[in-house]
């Protein structure tokens, strides 16, 4: 039975940390290290604490010592291991035990470890210093990094006339300490501070007034992550508000432009980690982008890119310029397995993940918040389109408020400088098909589409293609609605369904009391709601409905309905006069657009939608069920 303490029994020194000895100036010190060391490695392997004694000459209890302070806790998280057989190295914080008396002229004049001993006596004081730093009412400055780390402290004054009005509230007087010394100890109040903030990287660097945090290494397979060895293995997505004013330009019914200035808009990208070639994107205009805007950004990288017609003098595709899919026309409808994106509201949507983990089939890691190291390619892109697009255009609003590029490329008011929202849709093309085609320094200087290029048709690198029914209905990354069917017998009114405050019905549904008061499930595509596809509550189809009134001919998506309703609602005494609610919304934000810029914004964005609208229904919902025994209604 061993008669050792039960703290040393299952002592594994191969997991201390070393010290390198060698290095000493010293030799006699560096054959006492050693000798200390052997004599611990000794008793780690099981020798006798008296065989120990003989062959070193080291009493147990100096030994003894030697274990307790390397098993003791260091700053950094581990144990002390053999550092703490170092010369001179404390283990525990001085700790004051005697009341404070001030003596002498020079020096620390009697007061060390007085500022400790105060805060332990007074915990409400210690909570405040917390609190102030928490708060960041002083700031960390670093001065240099020459041989050691050298700060100073911003707003340390403010903070000890606090510190001090503190002090006499808890009951400290004249005679006390810190109010008994020359400079009421404000030099001492520095050294806590900086410790305190000084304790962590995290919490010095947000004390330096860092945002986030970065180059933390992450440990080999963390999470089951993998290392992006071919192309569609791992995709990053992201959203970036450009830094740019814009105009939009809408003709009246006679003819003439109008111009108005609208709010900054949203880029949303999805690139390739291995290739860094950019998949697809899509341009948000409003304040914020939604899950809608995420399943669109979606549906842009996986179908085939359709070439923009530039008007735009000088914007063309250059030769080794494009997009994966329009270059090698078989990546069009590949999936990735693995995507990258941060924790905003829109990319956690219960749709979004849908879409992404079921319709598409690849894993959707939201990675840790406020950390957007952890997407490093995206954020690179949007520097690039940063410096390659925004900060060259007038209007340009600048990375911070005190950006002198926000001065100089400020065209005071003048409308006509401003950038169109066709001339930007032209321009973000351009930007990023020309990035494709532009030598990357992460890939050797080879083009993100000729790293593509190689993969695909070099190494003949397998990819995983979109179901070929999955193509024709992309809208089904848009998750399922139940609406229950309405009807009013002594009105005479058939049975419909209500779905974002417009009525829905066809000729089968109409004409069928057995559905009255029951739920149906509805697919709809959130870029066009001139109609629905439903399907009973057993999975057999019902067809397809189609809205009512003027919602049924003009083109409309989610978004423009919404701001409909929102209208229509400040307005409802004129609401029922109103026979097409789209062109009344249109004409209302023209009469805005020239108050707000959301306003035109929101006009921006209803009339982009009815230039760019489909001539054909776009169809909807899932493909034929195989237990359904009805017809499928094939309308577009």
């Amino acid at each position: 039975m061993s008669r050792r303490k039960p703290d040393f029994q299952g002592l594994d020194v191969t997991a201390w940390p070393s010290v390198a000895y060698t290095e000493f100036d010293g030799e006699e010190e560096r054959r006492a290290f050693q000798v200390r060391m052997q004599t611990i490695e000794r008793y780690a392997r099981g020798e006798p604490i008296k065989d120990i004694e003989q062959a070193t000459g080291i009493n147990r209890r100096q030994i003894y010592r030697w274990l307790e302070r390397g098993l003791s806790l260091h700053a950094d998280g581990r144990l002390y291991g053999f550092r703490a057989l170092l010369k001179h190295v404390r283990i525990a914080e001085y700790v004051r035990m005697s009341p404070v008396t001030v003596r002498g002229e020079r020096g620390s004049r009697g007061t060390v470890g007085a500022l400790s001993q105060l805060f332990e006596r007074y915990p409400s004081l210690t909570a405040w210093l917390l609190l102030q730093v928490k708060q960041r009412r002083v700031l960390l400055q670093q001065i240099g990094t020459d041989g050691r780390l050298r700060t100073r402290l911003r707003g340390l004054q403010a903070l000890h006339d606090e510190f001090l009005r503190q002090c006499r509230a808890v009951g400290l007087t004249g005679a006390d300490y810190p109010f008994n010394t020359a400079g009421h100890a404000i030099r001492s109040l520095s050294q806590r501070l900086k410790a305190e903030m000084l304790r962590s990287f995290g919490g010095a660097a947000r004390s330096a007034g860092a945002s986030h945090l970065k180059g933390l290494p992450h440990p080999d397979g963390e999470a089951g992550r993998p290392a992006a060895t071919r192309p569609y293995q791992m995709v990053e997505f992201d959203g970036h508000r450009l830094d740019i004013r814009l105009k939009v330009v809408v003709r009246d019914p006679l003819g003439f432009e109008h111009e108005f200035e609208m709010e900054r808009v949203w880029l949303l990208v999805i690139i390739d980690v291995c290739t860094r070639a950019v998949l697809g994107y899509h341009i948000v205009l409003a304040r914020e982008y939604s899950r809608y805007d995420v399943i669109k950004t979606i549906e842009n990288a996986l179908e085939p890119h359709r070439p923009c017609t530039f008007t735009v003098a000088g914007l063309d595709y250059g030769t080794h310029d494009g997009f994966p899919s329009q270059r090698l026309p078989e990546l069009a409808y590949v999936t990735w397995e693995w995507m990258r994106l941060d924790n905003a509201k829109a990319n956690l949507a219960n749709e979004t993940l849908t879409a992404l983990c079921e319709f598409v089939g690849c894993l959707a890691d939201a990675g840790p918040k406020y950390s957007p190291d952890e997407r490093p390619y995206i954020e690179r892109f949007f520097g690039t389109i940063a410096s390659r697009l925004s900060s060259r255009l007038p209007g340009y609003t600048g990375s911070h408020p005190r950006d002198l590029r926000r001065a100089l490329a400020d065209p005071k008011g003048n409308l006509r400088l401003y950038v169109s929202l066709d001339e930007l849709e032209e321009l973000v093309e351009y930007v990023i098909a020309s990035y494709n085609g532009t030598p990357h320094s992460g890939l050797n200087n080879v083009t993100p589409l000729e790293a593509i290029e190689y993969f695909i048709r070099g190494r003949q690198t397998m990819v995983t293609w979109l179901c070929e029914h999955h193509r024709r209905t992309l809208c089904l990354m848009q998750s399922a609605r139940r609406c229950r069917v309405r009807a009013y017998l002594d009105q005479g009114v058939r049975p419909h369904i209500n779905l974002h405050g417009v009525r829905y019905t066809n000729d089968v549904l109409a004409s069928s009391t057995r559905l009255i008061g029951k739920q149906l499930l509805i697919y709809l595509n959130a870029d066009d709601l001139r109609c629905v596809r439903a399907f009973l509550p057993d999975g057999t189809e019902l067809g397809v409905l189609d809205a009512q009134g003027a919602w049924r001919v003009v083109p409309h998506n989610l978004k423009l309905r919404q701001e409909i309703r929102k209208l229509r609602g400040r307005r409802r005494s004129r609401a029922a006069a109103e026979p097409n609610p789209i062109e009344a919304y249109v004409q209302a934000k023209l009469a805005q657009a020239k108050q707000t810029r959301k306003a035109a914004t929101e006009l921006a964005h209803a009339v982009r939608l009815l230039a760019s609208a489909p001539t054909v229904r776009t169809p909807v919902g899932p493909p034929r069920p195989v237990e359904m025994g009805t017809s499928v209604d094939t309308r577009n």
